[in-house]
């Protein structure tokens, strides 16, 4: 649901012809006249369309979410940030009404690039389909944001919308922060690229949690309320340091029990497969090639392929039926690599598994085989950001007591 805010709703001149979301995590987000420009245009609407968590929904019901109603979190997120900031430090940062606009707009449009069923479509089917193409949804967001100001003829600063695309590669290409001069800071609160604690992960990990009925020990408010920015870099208070780590713990375990779940892996290996056969006729990888085409792509193209009467997608079609009867990939077994062993330790390929066939009368040929890995750790491989990348500051209360 969507009202508009008029000048007698709140006594807050801020929200003054502001538009007002009513969202089941943040409860009432406020979007400024600008943004709603972002937000009003077909290619902004297409994450209605894109679920945050892809094909987690076939294990968890709940999980039905998108890419839509997460971008208006990180949004509020970041105007949290940038307020307690200015409440703080205001004066000593000398933020200006820019930097909260390029900061919220950033939160805003990070997702815009993102790819059906999520980062199914990068992570999964683009490798397979064009293995030596690169390509990521940070850079087609950042191309995605300049194509809806161009597009739609949005107003806005060319500073504001370089600085918007950069903090939207913030954390994938560290080197085009250089040439925005001071303010580092500002270029971690969307996509920290320096610890990964930004407010990207603040909203999915509350929406996800939610949404998928697990509990979770991990507030963001306690570090938004710890933030200090010192020599260019937001710190947090010392005893928050177990919150940090909550943080990262808590994106662990949903890795380990909703992202990489067995089931919702086999969903995700069948709907690759049946975009790969689809491939030929619907031509969806030379929709990468630009955003004029990319923002026509979303999680309807499964209903696309599952109702098509083309004998070309019957392959494709049939993988899709067997995922809608639930007559899934089955799941053989995993193997946890200790972390000490990861250096040298060689991927598994579906021939290895071939090659080790020992039981009589079974005889899997490669094309039977699916091998899968996956890292999880606390976003900086084998390193403990906790110790090695945040940094902390110690508040030191002084009492002296006079005698008389």
């Amino acid at each position: 649901m969507v009202a508009s805010v008029g000048e007698g709703f709140s006594q807050d001149c801020r929200r003054k012809h502001k538009k007002l979301f009513h969202d089941n995590v943040h409860r009432n987000v406020y979007i400024d006249s600008l943004s709603m420009k972002f937000v009003d245009s077909e290619q902004f609407q297409r994450l209605r369309d894109v679920k945050q968590l892809g094909l987690c929904h076939y294990v968890y019901p709940g999980a039905m979410h998108s890419r839509f109603e997460h971008s208006l979190g990180v949004y509020h997120v970041a105007g949290e940030v940038m307020d307690y900031l200015k409440k703080t430090q205001g004066d000593e940062l000398e933020l200006e009404p820019a930097d909260f606009r390029v900061v919220k707009l950033a939160g805003l449009l990070h997702d815009v690039g993102h790819g059906p069923f999520s980062h199914v479509f990068d992570n999964e089917f683009l490798p397979r389909a064009l293995p030596n193409f690169k390509w990521s949804h940070e850079q087609m967001s950042a191309d995605m944001v300049e194509y809806i100001a161009d597009l739609h003829h949005i107003d806005i600063d060319v500073n504001d919308l370089k600085r918007v695309k950069a903090m939207i590669l913030a954390a994938s290409k560290t080197s085009i922060i250089q040439a925005h001069g001071d303010k580092r800071f500002l270029f971690d609160i969307v996509a920290n690229g320096r610890n990964g604690i930004d407010v990207d992960k603040f909203d999915y990990i509350e929406r996800d949690t939610r949404a998928c009925g697990l509990g979770r020990s991990f507030d963001y408010r306690r570090l938004v309320e710890s933030m200090k920015v010192i020599d260019d870099e937001i710190c947090f208070r010392a005893k928050e340091a177990l919150t940090v780590y909550r943080l990262f713990q808590t994106r662990a375990d949903l890795c380990r029990t909703v992202y990489t779940h067995a089931k919702v892996k086999a969903l995700e290996l069948m709907i690759v497969d049946a975009m790969l056969l689809a491939n030929d006729y619907l031509k969806l990888t030379s929709y990468v090639e630009g955003p004029s085409r990319f923002w026509k792509l979303d999680d309807t193209l499964l209903k696309t392929i599952e109702t098509a009467e083309q004998p070309e997608l019957r392959q494709a079609r049939e993988i899709v039926l067997r995922m809608r009867r639930r007559q899934l990939y089955q799941f053989c077994n995993e193997y946890a690599v200790p972390k000490e062993h990861l250096e040298h330790f060689k991927d598994v390929t579906a021939q290895d598994i071939i090659c080790s066939q020992t039981k009589p009368g079974v005889n899997l040929t490669e094309d039977d085989v699916l091998v899968h890995a996956t890292r999880i750790d606390f976003t900086r491989g084998t390193e403990n950001p906790v110790s090695s990348r945040v940094h902390f500051f110690q508040v030191i209360c002084v009492s002296v007591r006079t005698v008389w």
